[in-house]
């Protein structure tokens, strides 16, 4: 995914619905001589993609708010009593 052209192909393949489409309207709607707007929009939709294949990072998005937030409380917790 190192041109417009490979991240519009993966994006097509395995982007989530419809992050084609909003990847074109968000380049078209930037000026490119703005580099670091049109790399944090490339960068963010490269990373769409990445999520996406990553097995791990499917399962971790998948988990309920309620065990990511009982898991911080115990490392909070944790950290409380046995200091930095």
């Amino acid at each position: 995914m190192r041109t417009f052209a490979e991240l519009r192909e993966v994006l097509t393949a395995h982007g989530f619905p419809g992050d084609q489409q909003r990847f074109d309207a968000e380049l078209d709607a930037v000026d490119l001589d703005d580099l670091t707007r049109v790399r944090d929009i490339t960068r963010a939709y490269r990373h769409h993609v990445l999520l996406r294949l990553d097995v791990n990072a499917a399962t971790a998005s998948a988990r309920p708010t309620e065990d990511v937030a009982a898991e911080l409380d115990a490392v909070l917790i944790l950290w409380l009593i046995a200091g930095p």
